[in-house]
Parts: C-alpha cells; structure tokens; sequence
C-alpha cells in the first residue's frame, strides 16, 4: 500500500519561484502594515487600498512559475499518497500538478463575499485574463467583491479538515515555514507518535523537544531533492 505522506508548506515553499514573503527582510510587510491589508478591520477602513494590494499580488503571481520543490512534491504523487496543507494562498502547487491541496489561509485568485465570505455559494475564481477587482463589483449576495483570504482576527476554516489529515500520516514533512502562525503551527501535534517528520528549512525552527524531527537545513528544491534520497532508503 503506498505511504500518506503529509505536507505541510509555508512562505519558504514559494520564495524559490519570487514570491514575496511577508515576515522575511524586504518583505511585503515591510511596504504595508499588516493592520491595513490583512485584516477586516482594514477592509472596512479603506477597502480600495485593500482591493488594490491584492490585485498587486494576483498581478505579480501571474508571472512566476512553480519551483523545482513544488515539482519534485507533485512528482512524488507517483509513488505515494500525498496530501499538501499550505499556509501560502499562491497557486503555485496546483500548477506544478499536485492534486491534493488543501489552503490553510484562502487562495489569492478567488473571491468571495465581504458580507459572508465563507459561503461557497458566494466564491468565485478569477482567471488569469481577468484578475483584476475594481470597487463596484458584486458577489451573488450584493456585497463587494472581497479578496478570499483568511486575515488576521478570522477563524481558520479548514483547521480541523487539516487536523484530520495530519492524523492519518504515514510520513510528515514541513516545508519553509517557521511554525509560529497558528493555528496551522500546532498541526504537528496531530501526527501520529510514530510517525517520521522531517523539515526542510536552511533556518533554526523551533519544535516541540519531544518530537523526534529530521531536520534537512536547505530551501525548498535541493531540500526535497535529500528528502527523495532519505526515503528511498
């Protein structure tokens, strides 16, 4: 029976194919605070300001492409079951041809509602012909049009689907991030006892002390290039 490996991906995942990060230096929080875009209380201040940063993000997402790392981990669905859990709300693992993804904190090319924005009947997908959001655009319900982000101050609602995944792991592997945003940083606490987790990441991370980790100090593509040989072993 082929292994459930279990992946769970952070902003160090997508740095490799030019996506900013958002807490490292030069980040994209370092041009905007974080209380303007990323939280509904921005969004009721000024929602133009809003809309026009994450119109920015579609804009740049539109010209980088997936990394040697998200090929490798959709390669990997050859031989393995592979479920990815993904802090990062870029595209860039479903282009790169991995079938099981699960976003954490929204998808940056869907909107939704700014009144119920969790209702899938309000969700919609931009193509990449028409990413642009302008003031004036509805959802189903009336309301503007909203980026589909969970931001700060919002619960997480795939949290306990992501929960459920990590449960079931036969192999858990963390890849570039830094484990301090929860709740997606106490996912490791849901992986079985005696199930291996590795993490590739070329920074210190801080870990539960109990919990045996292999860690593989390199970004994201060579990382997973030793985390193939590690397995084949």
């Amino acid at each position: 029976m082929k292994k459930h490996i279990v992946v769970l991906t952070g902003a160090g995942m997508s740095a490799e194919s030019g996506v900013s990060t958002f807490r490292d230096s030069g980040g994209l929080w370092e041009q905007y605070r974080v209380e303007q875009v990323a939280t509904p209380e921005g969004w009721h201040e000024d929602p133009k300001l809003v809309t026009d940063f994450y119109n920015g993000l579609r804009k740049q997402l539109l010209t980088k492409e997936p990394c040697e790392g998200h090929r490798l981990l959709a390669a990997l669905e050859k031989d393995c079951n592979v479920s990815i859990i993904t802090q990062n709300v870029d595209d860039l693992h479903e282009r790169a041809g991995s079938t099981d993804v699960l976003h954490l904190h929204g998808e940056l090319f869907k909107v939704t509602s700014s009144a119920n924005p969790n209702d899938p009947r309000q969700i919609r997908t931009l193509s990449a012909d028409e990413w642009e959001v302008k003031m004036g655009d509805k959802a189903p319900d009336g309301s503007q049009l909203r980026p589909f982000i969970v931001w700060f101050g919002e619960a997480v609602p795939n949290i306990e689907r992501a929960a459920e995944i990590c449960s079931k792991a036969d192999v858990f592997l963390i890849i570039g991030t830094s484990l301090n945003v929860y709740p997606a940083a106490g996912l490791i606490q849901y992986v079985p006892e005696a199930c291996p987790v590795y993490l590739i990441d070329p920074a210190e991370v801080t870990i539960p002390s109990y919990m045996p980790v292999t860690h593989i100090r390199k970004g994201a593509s060579e990382g997973m290039r030793a985390f193939l040989q590690t397995l084949q072993r």
